[in-house]
């Protein structure tokens, strides 16, 4: 990328032409979805994590597969379910034909992994993505073996109220840059849904980025200036979640039984970065901060007994403090 573009400037206008050209090819496919694949690709940009949830049949699943078409890059799918074991997920050892230990490659091994339904499994093997997710790399029998770059963990999951799913562990939940919830589609993007799925024709996804391509833009994002009002705006309002300080909001003092952490900080300011450029910005602003702002914090703020008994909801108390 280097070679391809004279200056930040330039990279930043073929960013934001490529972001176009990647949600152009996803909507072949998906009706309907422009915020969530926004957040999607905002994350791979930055080079996060994103977590899906939503309920069955909203094409969670489909989503992540198209954005894997449309990136060049390997694609490895994990349904996750109760008997899965960490091993299933990172490899393990086996004895070869010499009786020597030989590591076999779990699924991880690949650029994007969909953790599909990440929340059917017991929390001992949703772990077994911690390391990978925050170090890009396992480490198995005592021996540490690197992912390869890009590395994204795209997961989906089912609401908790439904049966036979597990919660996540909050630190695999703070692991996560965006957490998307997805709704239901309005009647006409359901008709064309329908007309789509139902005929007989294949849609066929061109790729649009390059592995090479998406650590270059990976490595602009990071390079894009941010004011300080701004960086004082996200570390501020990430200080409002935190009940038991002098800075909680009067909404988090009420509701919240413990705010977000200073990953939520980091994150704000990574992805109103990219937010910025994909609008054709070259730095942020409050109003990209605050784009950004439910993704981010949503699942790393928790509702005391009150909130619940009242039916305040999470977003509404972000909403309070925007």
């Amino acid at each position: 990328m280097q070679e391809e573009f004279k200056s930040d400037v330039e990279a930043a206008d073929a960013l934001k032409n490529k972001f176009q050209e990647l949600t152009t090819e996803i909507g072949k496919v998906i009706v309907g979805q422009d915020e969530t694949v926004k957040l999607l690709l905002t994350a791979i940009f930055c080079q996060g994590h994103c977590l899906l949830v939503g309920v069955p049949g909203l094409a969670k699943t489909l989503l992540v597969q198209t954005i894997a078409s449309a990136l060049n890059l390997d694609f490895n799918r994990i349904q996750f379910t109760p008997d899965l074991m960490p091993s299933d997920i990172v490899g393990s050892e086996t004895l070869d034909k010499d009786r020597n230990f030989k590591f076999v490659k779990g699924p991880v091994f690949a650029n994007i992994i969909l953790a599909d339904e990440i929340n059917r499994t017991p929390p001992k093997t949703q772990s077994a993505l911690l390391e990978s997710m925050q170090e890009y790399s396992v480490t198995v029998a005592g021996e540490r073996h690197n992912l390869e770059k890009p590395f994204f963990v795209l997961a989906t999951q089912n609401p908790i109220e439904q049966e036979g799913t597990y919660p996540l562990p909050e630190a695999q939940l703070d692991r996560f840059m965006f957490m998307v919830s997805l709704d239901y589609p309005t009647f006409e993007q359901e008709m064309a849904i329908v007309k789509n799925t139902t005929a007989d024709k294949k849609t066929v996804v061109n790729k649009v980025l390059s592995a090479a391509q998406i650590l270059e833009f990976q490595k602009l994002v990071r390079k894009v200036p941010v004011a300080d009002n701004v960086v004082e705006y996200a570390v501020r309002l990430v200080h409002k979640t935190r009940p038991n300080i002098a800075n909680a909001s009067e909404e988090s003092k009420k509701y919240l039984e413990w705010g977000a952490g200073p990953r939520a900080s980091q994150n704000l300011i990574l992805a109103a970065k990219c937010n910025a450029l994909i609008k054709g910005k070259y730095s942020p602003d409050i109003e990209d901060v605050k784009d950004v702002a439910f993704s981010v914090l949503r699942h790393r703020i928790v509702r005391n007994f009150k909130a619940e008994a009242e039916g305040v909801s999470i977003e509404h108390i972000i909403q309070s403090m925007l």
